[in-house]
């Protein structure tokens, strides 16, 4: 009867044992679900800039191939002005040619002295990500990386990126270049972006040459190595429609994908989701190389589960106070107030179940344009001048701006004295 009741005893504490570890690890698995598994990350909406979701965002970090982005978006500017064309063959250098026939690195075999078309070498950069090809586009650019380098710091700072640190149009680190490396930079240098940097560039390259996802969201390309060798190239991208990883939440169509011992596992990607197309980005991700994509559709997932997007088409949208102000020193004749309106409609992520009546929103005027106490506007106002921004405070995700104009022209009384502030 003891042991009956020793082994009775023994069972249940293994019953509770094994509740307890999974009443804990259930626990672990739902606080997990709110942190994404990446050292950074971000999601954007691609025609607002919204930021919905964002960790450790703005902290430069190695980002390896992902820097492609950049360099397509260099080589479409060409193209666009002029001084590329898509059928256009570049010769592969000796130098190219070694870059893209080592294996340690991504690439499609280069031969020297061949010719490839720049519409080939887009899409083996792109595709398979292919450092040598990479490579011959910059040189066919600028003639040199540190040419190139300009222009990529040119064009980053078109999409808003000012402080990123910019070496080569691979990814990889200087010294991996040989010949080709910048002088006078250590060689083990590599580009370092934050995940916002990546996003604002891809949301450039995507508004600016959205013909660059009739590229990324191939699954299959055929590469004419020579007149008797081709290869197929398969997209990396496990996230496209049917593959391993593909999104369960959307339709994935781009973008890239990078992968540096220091980097680990990044990705940068963009689809439509619920209508609106999104920009993500994640950069070391831990685990296999299907993780990333993973843990951006889990990024997905949380923020299609926490917001909905409304369409914001005047200011009277929103709770009353926001749609006019009073105006200081205004003529005694005319006008006291003004009201204010919003240029074009606009998206906003909003948390779910939540209004645009029931939005938190402020009225900020701009400085140059309010009294002192902010309360009002100080005259002379111009009709369609931009006096201010209605600031919207998203739950759980930063602020959103909208910039606000006046309606009407609001002439000074000449009797107060310019220097006036209240």
């Amino acid at each position: 009867m003891r042991k009956l009741r020793r082994v009775c005893f023994h069972l249940l504490l293994v019953v509770v044992t094994l509740t307890t570890v999974l009443a804990t690890s259930a626990g672990a698995v739902a606080n997990a679900s709110s942190t994404v598994d990446a050292r950074a990350a971000i999601t954007i909406d691609a025609e607002t800039g919204q930021v919905l979701y964002e960790k450790n965002a703005t902290k430069r970090y190695p980002i390896a191939s992902v820097i492609k982005i950049l360099t397509l978006a260099v080589i479409e500017q060409d193209i666009e002005q002029g001084k590329l064309k898509w059928d256009q063959k570049i010769k592969i250098s000796k130098e190219v040619a070694k870059v893209a026939n080592d294996w340690r690195f991504s690439n499609v075999q280069l031969n020297e002295g061949e010719s490839y078309t720049v519409k080939s070498l887009v899409e083996s950069m792109m595709i398979v990500s292919a450092d040598g090809s990479a490579e011959a586009l910059a040189l066919a650019s600028a003639g040199s990386t540190a040419a190139f380098n300009q222009k990529m710091q040119a064009v980053a700072k078109e999409a808003g990126v000012t402080d990123a640190k910019i070496y080569n149009m691979i990814g990889l680190a200087n010294g991996d270049l040989g010949e080709m490396r910048l002088k006078n930079v250590s060689k083990k240098a590599e580009n370092q972006l934050s995940a916002k940097d990546v996003a604002k560039i891809a949301r450039y390259l995507v508004e600016k040459y959205p013909s660059v996802l009739e590229i990324t969201k191939q699954k299959f390309v055929n590469f004419q190595v020579s007149d008797s060798q081709q290869y197929e190239m398969v997209n990396i991208n496990s996230m496209l429609p049917q593959n391993a990883a593909a999104s369960t939440h959307g339709e994935v169509d781009g973008l890239k994908t990078g992968m540096t011992d220091s980097s680990g596992y990044c990705f940068v990607g963009t689809g439509t989701f619920n209508g609106r197309r999104l920009i993500t980005v994640v950069l070391k991700v831990p685990g296999e190389y299907n993780n990333q994509f993973k843990v951006t559709d889990a990024m997905i997932g949380q923020v299609l589960d926490k917001y909905q997007y409304l369409t914001v088409n005047k200011l009277s949208d929103f709770k009353k106070g926001v749609q006019s102000v009073t105006v200081a020193h205004a003529e005694k004749k005319g006008p006291k107030t003004v009201g204010l309106t919003l240029k074009k409609a606009t998206t906003l992520w909003l948390a779910k179940n939540t209004s645009l009546k029931k939005a938190d929103v402020e009225l900020i005027l701009d400085k140059n344009k309010r009294t002192i106490g902010g309360h009002k506007l100080r005259a002379p106002v111009k009709k369609g001048e931009k006096v201010g921004v209605l600031r919207v405070h998203v739950k759980g995700a930063p602020d959103v701006d909208l910039s606000v104009y006046a309606t009407k022209t609001v002439h000074k009384n000449k009797g107060w004295l310019s220097t006036t502030t209240d």
